[in-house]
């Protein structure tokens, strides 16, 4: 009797998981298969890497507003408080027009400077059936210098004093932990020092983040121009800094060579030997409303 109990026990479990079976076959049948790829997000945290532009943008009708600043050289001893008695600013503004278009405003201290900018998402890194392995956005800004010269002689009209820089962000996210960025640069000057400089400087740039918690990252960034200013000793931009995310802010610690914060300056304008000690405190935040 109890060989035929567990005979027909064993035979209700099996009849039950070949009905399972079935029941999973059939639902696998009548579900389509999903052939969009998955969008890659977060590849950086915030829209800056550092000085320049990450592929990041604003959503849609996200305005976001950011504080820099860069305080003097370390080097410059206690007498200046090793940088902190000096110091650059800027405030920008920044608007999402939409998911993949954020327009952008902002006024630097140095040079009395304005500037504007346009970063479209062209293209997203996606993971799946119809993968593409890396994100490219496409960045544009002008920059006005306000700042009256010292030297009455050496007058500048409103054209002569138009920067304009022109950007393609190509950018990988590796894994959850790794992102890098390529970025080469165009930049164009309507007014030079002297005659030997020259109006057009390309450079390439290169950013990565090393997420090392939940919401701290270390960063780097390194701009080489292949084209430099003969009146001044132009040194590429260096920079390295430590993003940690707070609610709807980001801040950012920055150690650079560079004290200014747009592209036309940091690229093009950089005298300071980071290696000499030369390096600029700094830091960015932001906050998202």
């Amino acid at each position: 009797m109890k060989k035929f109990l567990l005979v027909i026990f064993l035979i209700s479990i099996s009849s039950h998981i070949f009905s399972q079976d079935d029941l999973l076959d059939i639902l696998d049948n009548e579900t389509p298969e999903n052939k969009t790829a998955d969008i890659v997000i977060a590849t950086f945290k915030g829209t800056r890497i550092i000085n320049g532009h990450s592929i990041q943008n604003r959503k849609d009708k996200e305005l976001e507003f950011i504080i820099s600043h860069r305080f003097g050289r370390i080097n410059l001893g206690f007498d200046e408080l090793f940088g902190l008695d000096q110091s650059n600013i800027r405030f920008s503004l920044e608007y999402g027009l939409n998911d993949n278009l954020t327009a952008g405003f902002g006024r630097s201290s140095f040079e009395k400077t304005y500037d504007s900018f346009l970063k479209y998402s062209w293209i997203k890194q996606k993971i799946g059936e119809n993968s593409f392995p890396f994100a490219v956005s496409l960045f544009g800004s002008v920059a006005l210098k306000t700042i009256k010269d010292y030297d009455p002689a050496d007058k500048r009209s409103f054209a002569e004093s138009l920067f304009y820089v022109g950007q393609v962000l190509i950018a990988r996210k590796v894994s959850p932990s790794f992102s890098f960025q390529i970025t080469p640069t165009y930049v164009h000057r309507n007014t030079v020092r002297i005659d030997a400089d020259p109006h057009d400087i390309f450079a390439l740039g290169f950013g990565s983040r090393m997420k090392v918690s939940k919401r701290v990252s270390i960063n780097g960034e390194y701009y080489y121009a292949f084209d430099e200013s003969k009146s001044i000793n132009v040194r590429n931009s260096l920079a390295f800094g430590v993003d940690i995310e707070s609610g709807g802010h980001v801040f950012q610690i920055i150690l650079s060579n560079a004290i200014t914060m747009i592209e036309k300056s940091f690229i093009t304008e950089t005298t300071g030997n980071f290696f000499g000690g030369d390096i600029h405190l700094g830091f960015n935040i932001s906050r998202t409303f």
